[in-house]
């Protein structure tokens, strides 16, 4: 198992932009120095509590300050974009990293950016992505003419070529035939794993997801195996998980249940937002509990994985032997305002350091 961070981000609205953008770079340059194999960061245009507008424009100024830790987009949300200029940055940007880019791909799930870009409507905005995406993968596999026709964008340079002098040819990403591709889940029995496995992406199930969406997601991960002949060893198979190491398991726990803490405001911010969408079956702990039963408490004790370093591998190794072997996991960075980033460093050491020794050699 190799381990990563995913990066909502998530921060109090009243943190300058300023200082939420040095504290994830700091993060992500120390999980490089501790060895973390990957950092994802994501992309919310319409709240400052997710402020983070461009994941590819934050991550190039992390490509000259780290040195292997793999950039990836956690994720792009195709509907909102123009597919031409997704195609054209991504290219440009897995060049700048010579390939140490994952292109994660989405449909987005902030409402108010959907509201934003006129995607409100789950069908057109699932349409919306697909095409996307076949439009990219057919601007990376030809040179021009385009002439790409859909039905919520057109690509077209028929007249305006000129060979000799490169014009009218839109970039082909570094990474050959493109960059790794990711595409992300956070409903029960998603579909979009089976569908990644079938198109040869990477399946990411969601950190705020419990544990039975992520046994569930396993059971779509096999499906799209058997679907295509292949064995279903969960190497490309990637979770998220927010988690919390102490000392001991009664320090971690106080920290958990810490009103303070950055893991209890991370889960109350999200139990209201998704309240009020009307759309908490998504972080449930128990997904036959009555909507009104669900507590901030509850969601965070089944949703965090929470202890000493011992106690944390025990609950890794028992997840993958009730999921699903998955091959990455990405722990949820939160928010580092007051102790919470000393607390968060100590539980990046501890992970990289005890925790996923522990992990591969059981």
């Amino acid at each position: 198992m190799e381990i990563g961070l995913f990066h909502m981000p998530l921060h109090p609205a009243s943190r300058a932009l300023s200082d939420v953008v040095k504290e994830n770079t700091q993060k992500i340059i120390y999980a490089d120095e501790l060895g973390f194999a990957e950092a994802w960061v994501g992309e919310h245009m319409s709240a400052t509590t997710e402020p983070i507008t461009s994941p590819l424009v934050f991550l190039a100024s992390l490509l000259p300050q780290t040195k292997n830790i793999k950039l990836c987009s956690g994720v792009v949300c195709l509907p909102n974009r123009h597919p031409a200029i997704v195609a054209a940055e991504v290219a440009l940007f897995d060049h700048m990293a010579e390939g140490r880019f994952v292109f994660g791909v989405g449909p987005g799930g902030l409402a108010s950016d959907m509201e934003l870009f006129g995607n409100l409507d789950a069908g057109i905005r699932n349409e919306r992505m697909a095409e996307s995406m076949q439009m990219i993968l057919k601007i990376w596999s030809q040179d021009p003419p385009y002439d790409i026709q859909g039905k919520h964008w057109q690509i077209k340079i028929t007249e305006n070529i000129i060979p000799e002098l490169g014009v009218g040819f839109m970039q082909k990403p570094y990474t050959k035939p493109h960059p790794p591709i990711a595409l992300t889940s956070m409903s029960p029995g998603s579909s979009s794993i089976s569908f990644a496995v079938k198109k040869g992406y990477r399946p990411v199930s969601a950190n705020f997801a419990p544990e039975s969406t992520i046994i569930s997601h396993w059971e779509k991960y096999v499906e799209g195996c058997e679907a295509i002949g292949r064995e279903p060893t969960g190497e490309d198979w990637t979770i998220a998980r927010n988690v919390l190491i102490g000392e001991s398991d009664a320090q971690a726990e106080d920290w958990l249940m810490d009103p303070k803490g950055s893991n209890f405001y991370y889960f109350d911010y999200l139990f209201q937002v998704l309240k009020r969408a009307d759309y908490i079956s998504v972080i449930k702990p128990d997904p036959d509990m009555k909507d009104e039963d669900v507590t901030v408490e509850d969601i965070v004790r089944a949703s965090v994985i929470f202890g000493s370093p011992k106690t944390v591998a025990d609950k890794i190794n028992s997840l993958r032997e009730r999921s699903g072997p998955f091959g990455t996991l990405l722990m949820a960075a939160m928010d580092g305002s007051g102790e919470n980033l000393e607390r968060e460093r100590l539980t990046m050491r501890s992970l990289a350091q005890e925790v996923l020794p522990m992990v591969n050699a059981s």
